[in-house]
């Protein structure tokens, strides 16, 4: 019995044996592959560790002494192993920006994370790279480390320095440029403008910021305008366009516009970027131009009808002339006369204004002292205006003369004292005023063709009625008028107008509805002395002393009749339609000739050069030039030369024997 129990608790034994073997076994094959990971572990750390691209520095937690450093690291600041390993961090110079002492060093020890984004450290060659430095606490085999991954930004930071120089380039180029952009958000909300913006709105940036682009609206565009606008760009396409605007102060002006949207990196409109150009300047500019070429071609159109209508006017006036003389005041036929007449007379002026208006008008320049001038019209103005209207005379001293036609100087103050009249209705007041005026170079660069230099002012105002700015745009247009037709032709201001210019002068006007109008003409000042004013009229023509006169004239019916009226006038009259005739007649006329009168421009020989070679024949021979041609053809003959006589078809009598007198008598 005992030895049965004997046998069975040894073989218990043996059972129990093997079990804590197998155990045993077990417990160390798990111990072998938990070391065998531990060291496959060690090795994946230290291969991540030696092959990390940032630099990594393990520190102890408690001495801050450096336990391991990875070659990335060694390699980037230019250091060997040795130098780190061992050192206390604060004793690695490389690193004072971090840990100055063993006291900086607590920063690191009691803060689990910390982050530099941009930190410079020193190379052992004297390089500064920029890091990034961000330090972790953590523990290690019951130890605690500091583990700092040191990452190189100094490529990215020399990126973000080129970014930002080509960001100030073209932040450079936006504020500095001509254009005015607008940079809003995808909502249409503006988030930037530049000074072109402000300085062409008027509107200042931090007016505008935060608000809607339609605050510019002017009311010129259609809601279809806009709505075609936003549908362009919101749908990703670039809008092109011009538009009328409206500034702070209520103006408008004109831009051409270039919208674009502005897409981020998945596709998505993020902002609207505007390029505008204000080019109201320009538009002007092309009006004015335009306003030039149309000028021109009524010039070449007057200039092209003037000879032949003047030609026929002659005839019209001279024969009608002499047709009254023989008819008496009671008779019917003298009233239809006289009224033939005043028709021929106004067609006469018409021509002259169409002239004027074109700069073609034959001139006779003189230096005039202007308030003497005006003066001296007065009387006749204050006829022209009427009792109801007070005409004021307010002179300025020391004015400067003007080199200009006597005649054309009256054209003006004459068509404008009576634009002032037809202004007013009822009792009202004209207002003459005369002043020196200097523009410079700033001025002129803001006011289209205008030049620098001394001006003599000439301004007439009223208390009429005023006018709107669609009005004064047009009132030099020639035949535009607010007039009924029998009360103007539409010339009057046109006149004004070309005349300035002839004289290389300026007009300005000034008006708004209801608060009248006041009209200023700068003409340029003259050095020379003003010469004195003719006071008197002749009102009748004077007659001839039987001097003998050669009228040379290739028209035939003005040939008669000049001859005609010369004659009636006391002259004896040699008369031809051909100037190899004239050179005949002058030669055989053994009573000498006292007079040439001729036309300009004739099939055979001009009138200046016949006129050169009667001078052969009879040296004390006066010379008297007329034509129906414009200013400019006559020119080219040197017959407007500063002393020659002239006379301009068509004439009257009266006008042909004043100035035949005038010349017969001159010294």
């Amino acid at each position: 019995m005992s030895d049965t129990n004997s046998g069975n608790q040894l073989r218990l034994a043996n059972i129990e044996l093997k079990r804590q073997s197998a155990l045993l076994e077990e417990a160390l094959r798990e111990k072998e592959e938990t070391l065998k990971a531990l060291q496959d572990s060690e090795k994946r750390y230290r291969r991540l560790f030696e092959s990390a691209r940032d630099g990594i520095l393990i520190l102890d937690a408690f001495t801050g002494k450096v336990v391991d450093v990875n070659p990335f690291l060694t390699q980037l600041l230019g250091y060997s192993y040795d130098d780190f390993w061992g050192k206390y961090i604060w004793e690695i110079g490389t690193f004072r920006d971090i840990s100055s002492s063993k006291e900086a060093f607590k920063d690191l020890q009691k803060n689990e994370y910390i982050r530099y984004e941009d930190l410079p450290l020193e190379t052992a060659d004297g390089r500064i790279v920029e890091v990034e430095f961000v330090s972790n606490v953590y523990l290690v085999d019951h130890s605690k480390v500091i583990q700092c991954n040191i990452r190189d930004i100094t490529e990215r930071k020399h990126s973000e320095a080129r970014a930002n120089a080509e960001r100030e380039r073209l932040l450079s180029a936006i504020e500095q440029t001509g254009e005015m952009i607008v940079i809003t958000d995808s909502e249409g909300i503006i988030q930037h403008v530049n000074p072109a913006f402000e300085q062409v709105t008027g509107y200042t940036r931090k007016e505008v910021i935060g608000r809607n682009p339609r605050m510019l609206k002017s009311g010129k565009q259609s809601h279809a305008f806009y709505k075609k606008m936003w549908e362009t760009i919101s749908g990703g396409n670039t809008f092109i366009g011009r538009m009328v605007n409206k500034r702070k102060d209520g103006t408008f002006f004109t831009e051409d516009a270039t919208i674009s949207p502005v897409r981020d990196a998945a596709g998505r409109i993020v902002n609207y970027v505007a390029v505008k150009r204000d080019i109201s300047e320009n538009l002007l500019l092309a009006a004015q131009f335009q306003q030039m070429q149309k000028m021109e071609s009524v010039g070449r159109l007057a200039g092209g009808v003037a000879h032949d209508y003047n030609n026929m006017l002659s005839v019209i006036i001279g024969y009608t002339e002499m047709a009254m003389d023989k008819a008496s005041p009671p008779d019917p036929l003298h009233s239809d006369l006289q009224e033939i007449l005043k028709a021929a007379t106004r067609s006469a002026e018409i021509t002259r204004q169409l002239l004027a208006f074109a700069r073609k008008q034959t001139i006779s320049p003189k230096v005039l002292d202007v308030n003497s001038t005006v003066e001296g019209m007065l009387k006749m103005l204050r006829r022209l205006i009427g009792e109801d209207i007070d005409l004021s005379w307010q002179a300025t001293s020391s004015l400067r003369p003007v080199n200009m036609d006597p005649t054309q100087f009256g054209q003006i103050l004459a068509n404008l004292c009576v634009n002032a009249r037809d202004a007013i209705a009822g009792v009202g007041k004209v207002t003459i005023e005369t002043g020196m005026v200097t523009f410079d170079a700033e001025y002129c660069d803001d006011h289209a063709g205008f030049v620098p230099g001394e001006f003599v002012m000439l301004a007439i105002s009223d208390d009429g009625c005023g006018m709107d700015r669609e009005t004064i745009d047009n009132i030099f247009e020639p035949f535009f008028t607010t007039k009924d037709a029998a009360q103007g032709t539409g010339l009057g201001l046109a006149t004004v107008f070309g005349i300035v210019k002839q004289n290389n002068g300026f007009v300005n006007v000034y008006s708004e509805p209801g608060k009248g109008t006041t009209f200023k003409i700068y003409l340029p000042s003259h050095l020379g002395e003003a010469e004195e004013a003719r006071a008197d009229i002749v009102t009748q023509a004077p007659q001839g002393r039987g001097e003998t006169v050669l009228l040379v004239e290739d028209e035939p019916a003005i040939m008669e009749m000049a001859r005609r009226m010369l004659e009636k006038l006391g002259y004896r009259v040699v008369a031809t339609d051909k100037t190899s005739e004239a050179i005949h007649l002058a030669g055989n006329n053994t009573g000498g000739i006292h007079l040439l009168i001729t036309d300009v421009i004739m099939p055979e020989m001009n009138g200046r050069d016949l006129a050169d070679q009667l001078h052969g024949v009879h040296p004390d021979i006066k010379i008297l030039f007329m034509s129906g041609y414009t200013a400019d053809v006559i020119a080219h003959r040197g017959v407007l030369d500063e002393g020659v006589n002239f006379i301009q078809k068509p004439f009257s009598m009266r006008d042909l024997g004043i100035k035949v007198r005038e010349v017969l008598d001159e010294q």
